[in-house]
């Protein structure tokens, strides 16, 4: 993890100061733990988990929230601050604070997709299939949450099939180890 933490650290900055990272995959693949790995091994970098920015109604709708209320005060060199939703109120309840740093992380299905690429200096891909990611997304929430991960699993097929993100990583982990695939470490990202 050093090894990548300093590879991302000598990155040129891509959003303003910052150099913004993505951590993409499908849902229960093991991004969110990663991140924490990650941003740990980065002395704290901040992480914005776009399950805040996200909603019942707009799984991937979120773009124009992340880009007006983290993107842009960043490129600005100014700390951010979003609104955190909350998915038992079925709202927007709280709001939380992204300061400007070295890194920072983007974590959540989708964080790799074409609009944000731009903004980017990495996009880091977790590889688990979409069927055991989501059976273990489905043993973490629970037999309540089944009816939102049938929802959940069309509209993440959907996103995939039309902007995948994982042709776009220049660093691979292994969803199931949380291991860096050696491979992908220096590889550099394609754009577009």
């Amino acid at each position: 993890m050093s090894t990548l933490a300093a590879e991302l650290l000598a990155l040129p900055p891509s959003c303003g100061p910052v150099r913004l990272v993505a951590v993409d995959g499908h849902a229960g693949s093991g991004k969110t733990t990663f991140a924490a790995r990650l941003a740990a091994a980065l002395d704290g970098a901040p992480v914005v988990h776009l399950d805040d920015l996200a909603t019942h109604t707009e799984f991937f709708e979120w773009t124009g929230r992340l880009r007006e209320q983290v993107l842009a005060p960043l490129a600005a060199g100014r700390d951010a601050v979003h609104q955190v939703y909350d998915w038992t109120l079925r709202r927007f309840a709280t709001t939380t604070t992204v300061p400007v740093a070295p890194v920072v992380l983007v974590e959540g299905v989708g964080a790799g997709r074409r609009e944000l690429r731009p903004w980017l200096a990495r996009v880091v891909w977790m590889e688990l299939d979409a069927v055991s990611a989501r059976h273990r997304g489905e043993r973490r929430d629970g037999p309540e949450l089944a009816g939102f991960w049938a929802d959940w699993a069309r509209a993440e097929a959907a996103h995939f099939a039309a902007d995948p993100s994982r042709p776009y990583a220049a660093t691979r982990v292994d969803g199931v180890t949380g291991r860096i695939i050696p491979a992908t470490v220096g590889e550099s990202s394609t754009s577009s």
